[in-house]
């Protein structure tokens, strides 16, 4: 008889410009799962023992490092920070934009070569826009993909 370790899901958000940080609480909490909001400035978080607040000290890649560290295939990771998501794929975690958009094996090479793209670019002066405006649409397309996200982690544990 072969038996299956249950794993602990959790879900790990780079909340200093996570515009989802009320879609997390909302679907982590429907499913009992432990979330880290981690940020380098205070924030409030909901006063649920199943949402830990860690702050860490400022610094580039600080709190990138704490949740690279700890990603891992039973782990979600909720961010916009390409070189984050790059990093969190290959511990094996499950990564999420903010608008939904999941980076995976087969996504984050041409996405890290598009952010270096564009930020060569805009060191000389191409391109001065930003991202487009987030809407309800990004909003939705988010909690659809948390949600399929947690549900295949529960279902075959990747």
């Amino acid at each position: 008889m072969r038996y299956r370790l249950a794993m602990t899901i959790e879900i790990f958000v780079d909340a200093d410009a996570c515009p989802v940080k009320d879609e997390v609480y909302r679907v982590a909490g429907r499913h009992g799962l432990k979330t880290y909001v981690v940020a380098n400035s205070f924030m409030r978080v909901p006063r649920d023992p199943l949402v830990e607040f860690v702050l860490v000290s400022a610094g580039p890649d600080i709190a990138d490092d704490w949740i690279a560290e700890r990603a891992s295939p039973a782990g979600v990771v909720v961010t916009s920070d390409i070189p984050l998501a790059a990093r969190c794929v290959k511990a094996g975690a499950s990564v999420l934009s903010a608008t939904g958009k999941p980076f995976t094996d087969a996504s984050i090479g041409m996405a890290l070569a598009t952010r270096n793209l564009m930020d060569e670019l805009r060191s000389t002066g191409e391109i001065t826009g930003g991202p487009r405006p987030f809407s309800q649409k990004d909003r939705s397309a988010f909690l659809q993909a948390l949600e399929a996200a947690i549900v295949r982690l529960k279902r075959t544990g990747r």
